[in-house]
C-alpha cells in the first residue's frame, strides 16, 4: 500500500513528518512524500526508504501562500505538482500535513477515490492570529482569520481521518462540531531510537538555563531575558543559552543590551538534533517559555520530552498542554508566561532547593518511558492505515 504525503516545506529535516515516515515504511507501508524546494535541491531523492519528489517554488509563489484561499495561484502550483504525481504513480492514500492544503486532500479524495487524512500538527488559525506576517492591513486582508476557521471546520468534515498532536487539540476539534470517532491523537513524543544521548554534565561554576526551539516573538524568549537581571543565585554564576535560529534573534540581542545582561545569553544558533542532547546534559534547567494563546494552549512542543528524557527540571509557561504534563510528571514549575517577576522567582526556587531539583531530575525519563514516546504514539499512526 503506497502513500503519497504532502509537507509545505523543504524536506528533510522535519521531526515529526519523519518520525511518521519511518513508523509506516517499517510497517509496511510505501511512502512517497512531495514537498517545495527554493533551494534548487533534486527533484527526486530516495532517502531512508522514503521518495522524496520535490518541485521547485518561486518566492513570489511561495508569498502568496498566505493569500491561498482568496486567490488561486498558490494551489494551482499544489494542483499541477499533484496531479503529475498521480498520473506517473499510483497512491493509495493521500496524507495532507497542516490545514493550507486541505482542499487539496478533499480534491484528491474525490477524484481518485481514496482515503483522505489530515494531519494537524497546530492549531492553524489561531496560529494566523498570532504570526507577524498576518497582522498588517494587507496581511488581514489576505488572510482573514474567519474564513480560515470555516475552512478548517469544512475541510475537517471532509477528510476521513484527522491527527492532533495533543488532546487539548482533539478538545477544540469536537467543540466545533467534528466527530470525535474520527479523530486520533499521535503527539509529537520522543524517537527513543533516534536520540542519542551522552554523557555530559553541567558545569559547577554557573547555573545554566537552556531553551531549544525556533526564536520568534511567540515563543516568549524576550520575557526571559527581561528577567534576568532579577535573577540572583549564591555562589554560581547564571548564564542562558538560546539554540536555534529565527526572526527575533536580532531583537533579543538589543533588548538584552539594553538590560545590561548580554554578557549572561549566548545564541548558540541552529544545531542539528544529534548536537542537542549534549547541550541539554550540559544544562541545570530547561525553559519553555512560550506566549499563552489559543494556538499554544493547544499543540505540545517536541522539546518538552527532549528535556524530560534528559532529566532536565523544566520552568514552563502555563500554556495548557505544557502545564498539564508538567503537573502530572512532576518535571518542573510553572509561572505566568508575561510575568518576569514570577520567572525569576521559579528560577531561584529551583536553584536553592537541592530537595525540589532533585525530585524533578527524577521523573521525567521515566514519564517518556513509560507513556510519552513515539513507539506507543506510531502504533495509533500504523493503526489509522491499517483500519481506514
Amino acid at each position: 500500500m503506497t502513500i503519497l504525503m504532502v509537507l509545505e516545506r523543504e524536506f528533510p529535516p522535519d521531526i515529526r513528518v519523519e518520525n511518521e515516515i519511518n513508523a509506516l515504511t517499517n510497517a509496511g507501508f510505501e511512502v512517497h512524500i512531495a514537498c517545495y524546494t527554493m533551494q534548487g535541491r533534486n527533484q527526486y531523492e530516495y532517502i531512508n526508504n522514503t521518495h522524496i519528489h520535490r518541485k521547485p517554488i518561486s518566492t513570489i509563489v511561495y508569498k502568496s501562500s498566505v493569500g491561498s484561499i482568496k486567490f488561486p495561484f498558490y494551489f494551482n502550483f499544489w494542483r499541477k505538482f499533484l496531479d503529475y504525481l498521480l498520473k506517473k504513480n499510483h497512491y493509495d492514500f493521500i496524507h495532507i500535513h497542516d490545514l493550507p492544503l486541505a482542499q487539496l486532500g478533499f480534491e484528491i479524495k474525490s477524484k481518485y477515490k481514496m482515503p483522505f487524512i489530515l494531519d494537524l500538527h497546530e492549531n492553524w488559525p489561531a496560529y494566523l492570529r498570532i504570526t507577524p506576517h498576518t497582522q498588517s492591513l494587507v496581511g488581514k486582508f489576505l488572510s482573514n482569520n474567519k474564513q480560515w476557521i470555516e475552512y478548517e471546520k469544512e475541510y475537517c468534515v471532509k477528510a476521513d481521518k484527522i491527527i492532533v498532536v495533543i488532546k487539548e487539540a482533539k478538545n477544540r476539534l469536537i467543540n466545533i462540531g467534528i466527530d470525535p470517532k474520527k479523530i486520533e491523537i499521535i503527539s509529537n513524543t520522543l524517537n527513543l531510537n533516534h536520540f542519542i544521548t551522552s554523557n555530559e554534565h553541567p558545569d559547577p561554576e554557573y547555573f545554566t538555563m537552556l531553551y531549544e526551539g525556533g526564536v520568534n516573538i511567540h515563543r516568549g524568549l524576550q520575557y526571559v531575558i527581561s528577567s534576568l537581571n532579577k535573577i540572583s543565585i549564591k555562589d554560581k554564576k547564571l548564564r542562558f543559552w538560546i539554540v536555534g535560529t529565527g526572526s527575533y534573534i536580532k531583537d533579543l540581542k538589543q533588548l538584552a543590551k539594553e538590560n545590561k545582561v548580554e554578557n549572561l545569553v549566548d545564541f548558540f544558533g541552529w544545531k542539528p538534533l544529534k548536537e542537542i542532547p549534549r547541550l541539554i546534559e550540559k544544562s541545570d534547567v530547561c525553559i519553555i517559555p512560550h506566549l499563552k494563546s489559543d494556538h499554544t494552549d493547544s499543540t505540545i512542543p517536541h522539546k518538552l520530552f527532549q528535556y524530560m528524557y534528559i532529566n532536565k527540571p523544566i520552568i514552563a509557561s502555563n500554556c495548557n498542554p505544557i502545564e498539564r504534563i508538567i503537573n502530572e510528571t512532576e518535571s518542573g514549575l510553572i509561572y505566568t508566561y508575561n510575568d518576569t517577576k514570577d520567572f525569576a522567582e521559579k528560577v531561584m526556587i529551583l536553584a536553592t532547593n537541592k530537595k525540589l531539583f532533585s525530585k524533578q531530575q527524577s521523573t521525567g525519563k521515566k514519564a517518556v518511558e513509560d507513556k510519552y514516546n513515539w513507539e506507543k504514539d506510531s502504533k495509533r499512526l500504523i493503526n489509522i492505515y491499517k483500519t481506514i
